[in-house]
């Protein structure tokens, strides 16, 4: 490994811009994307803003780690979904939740009640056509000025990240489970 000098001095410019609501997207294949979004949720209710969480392919009693984290700090998280597409019993009824969660989440941004509102794993809907991208992006281009959203899941239209303020494409470098290890509760859940 090779070390560096501190800087000395800030390496940036202080934007002069005014703040407002962002765009956020998380994609690719690596891990991290929904991690990052809760650890943004958890950061804005920390600063005691509204966050809301909508998960697009977890099911509505879903219990995972950020579930029962979320329950204890009072951010709300909705499951809207049926499970991932090979645990689905009926792909026309995972379809017809994804375009149900839609309406909820696009209500929920439209309102600006909430600071964050993060739309976990809405890339899936999207690209398996369940759900039309067209009034995800106009209900996005066309929030009011103070939401933010983030928006998780691989392969993310270039479209989205075309609107989007900040990307960042999470890259799979290594994985355990590549190597044979299963997912483990409290990381991966």
């Amino acid at each position: 490994m090779q070390t560096e000098t501190p800087p000395q001095s800030k390496p940036y410019d202080k934007p002069e811009g005014e703040r407002r609501g962002l765009l956020i997207v998380n994609t690719g294949d690596g891990k991290g994307k929904s991690t990052a979004a809760f650890g943004l949720a958890v950061r804005a209710h920390g600063r005691g803003k509204s966050v809301r969480v909508f998960q697009f392919m977890k099911v509505p009693s879903a219990r995972f780690g950020e579930h029962r984290v979320f329950e204890q700090l009072g951010i709300p998280i909705e499951g809207l979904g049926d499970g991932f597409s090979w645990k689905s019993q009926d792909l026309e009824r995972s379809a017809q939740l994804a375009r149900d969660g839609w309406a909820r989440a696009a209500a929920a941004i439209a309102s600006g009640e909430h600071f964050l509102v993060v739309l976990d794993e809405i890339t899936y809907p999207l690209i398996y056509g369940w759900l039309p991208l067209e009034p995800v992006m106009d209900a996005l281009m066309h929030r009011p000025p103070t939401v933010s959203v983030v928006l998780t899941g691989r392969r993310c239209p270039q479209e989205l990240i075309d609107i989007a303020d900040t990307v960042t494409e999470m890259r799979k470098v290594k994985h355990a489970f590549d190597a044979g290890i299963p997912a483990q509760r409290g990381i991966e859940d």
